[in-house]
């Protein structure tokens, strides 16, 4: 064997080994899957009920109001990894920045999709309120276990002023509680489902140094449920695109209609406290989960019609939702028989 013959032999053996490293190096991006989906009137992964009410009559329940979620691997994706990505049909591969912006961590990206998820709770219970007509005003959506409040304040109480100083908001309230200090009791006037009361609240430790103390209630500026209602999966799950079926669930737990009817049902999208359901991110990937769980039909924000055309699985019945309350009619239509709005 000639010496040219080595070299090039030992060239093409390094180049091989090179190429080799280079398709299996980490690369800047991730590879989005349809991820798991939660039924909102079912339990959690530890048998716990996603939807509680604790105060309140519920109903029994029947078929599925599925939250549906989306996959993301970002771990030491290589070349290799996002080729078999592309090829694949019920995955999509983008740049790691459009799920991971630059200058942001991970905590602070996982930190974010908690507040938001904590958010859409929130958003789903007095969205729910609204569309079951309990009142408006600014008053108590929860009360904290082993407060000053607990026994004397109650879930739907409408605050009306707190030591004779009227309350219109929670600025107002939090004016009020920076003038008290921990362990004073405070006059509390309510309005209880129709009448007046007062009620004495001893006040707890701020949250922090500076903070005012606590009346021990969760204060919510909207449609006042007249018990209350938590939410599990905050350990699970991340964002605001899990409103709408949260809302939706509590509808059939507490509500008088039956929304499914036994179907199963799936959907997503972002809710506010008006009902208003917003647009929300990899609705192609959602859709793929929904129908791999067996769900028949589908809820998709209006406004993510663009993107569920040419997308909808097979054998899935997608359904345009712009509200709660158009959600809810969809859904009653869908049981009769009758026309609903698609994409």
């Amino acid at each position: 064997m000639t010496r040219r013959t080595i070299t090039l032999l030992v060239s093409a053996a390094f180049i091989v080994v090179l190429a080799g490293l280079v398709f299996f190096m980490p690369v800047p991006y991730v590879v989005l899957s349809p991820g798991p989906t939660l039924n909102t009137l079912g339990t959690d992964n530890n048998g716990n009920d996603i939807i509680v009410i604790k105060g309140g009559k519920t109903k029994t329940v029947s078929g599925h109001l599925n939250l549906t979620t989306v996959e993301v691997e970002s771990d030491n994706i290589t070349p290799a990894r996002a080729i078999a990505g592309w090829w694949e049909h019920d995955t999509v591969v983008v740049p790691r920045s459009a799920i991971f912006p630059p200058g942001q961590t991970t905590n602070d990206i996982e930190r974010q999709n908690t507040e938001d998820f904590t958010e859409s709770q929130d958003y789903a219970v007095e969205a729910a309120a609204c569309e079951l007509g309990y009142p408006r005003g600014i008053g108590v959506a929860s009360v904290t276990a082993g407060s000053g409040a607990e026994k004397h304040l109650q879930p739907g109480d409408q605050l009306r002023s707190i030591d004779g100083a009227q309350v219109s908001s929670l600025d107002a309230v939090l004016t009020i509680l920076k003038t008290k200090k921990q362990g004073q009791s405070v006059v509390v006037h309510v309005v209880r489902t129709g009448k007046e009361t007062d009620v004495s609240v001893v006040l707890g430790a701020p949250a922090d140094k500076d903070g005012a103390p606590r009346l021990g209630i969760k204060v919510q500026d909207g449609c006042l449920m007249p018990f209350q209602v938590d939410i599990g999966l905050g350990n699970e799950i991340g964002g605001p695109s899990a409103g709408l079926m949260f809302a939706l669930g509590i509808l059939e737990k507490v509500g008088p209609q039956d929304l499914t009817h036994g179907a199963y049902i799936a959907g997503t999208g972002e809710i506010d406290g008006n009902g208003k359901v917003g647009p929300i991110g990899g609705i192609a990937l959602k859709m793929i989960a929904a129908r791999q769980a067996g769900a028949t039909t589908f809820l998709a924000p209006a406004d993510n019609c663009p993107d569920v055309r040419n997308n909808t699985p097979s054998g899935l019945n997608v359904v345009k939702v712009a509200n709660l309350h158009g959600a809810v009619t969809a859904l009653a239509d869908l049981a009769q028989g009758k026309a609903v709005p698609h994409c």
